[in-house]
């Protein structure tokens, strides 16, 4: 589990670092500031969970079912809510906007938050 987490947690970060580039160079010029700033917040998301499975696997065993549900969890929840909000943007700037998309946002946010309060309760686990 710790070497998986590893790999997707650099397969965000160079994802992140290219889909931050390729909107802030090639998208710029076909989206609005709108599409261009929701665009920007699904790749900061995607870079802080990125970060987040790499602490998680360095410093965490990642062998309790705790510790796998958070990892399932972040990952989960960064693909579902920065790729659907790729999607949403670059559909939307080229005028056929996917709306089925739209749930997955709020459920991959609804991930992220879980994955946040699992990582919270097991630190309070620890303290008891």
């Amino acid at each position: 589990m710790v070497l998986l987490a590893q790999c997707i947690g650099a397969l965000f970060g160079l994802t992140a670092i290219v889909f931050g580039a390729f909107g802030a160079h090639a998208l710029k010029k076909i989206m609005s500031p709108e599409q261009l700033a929701s665009f920007e917040t699904g790749v900061k998301y995607q870079m802080y969970h990125a970060l987040v499975l790499l602490m998680l696997s360095f410093n965490m065993n990642l062998d309790t079912s705790l510790e796998r549900y958070m990892v399932y969890c972040f990952v989960l929840g960064t693909f579902l809510f920065s790729f659907s909000i790729y999607g949403l943007c670059i559909s939307g700037a080229k005028g056929k906007k996917w709306t089925f998309l739209g749930p997955l946002t709020p459920l991959g946010g609804l991930f992220l938050v879980v994955g946040w309060g699992l990582l919270f309760y097991s630190f309070i686990q620890n303290l008891l």
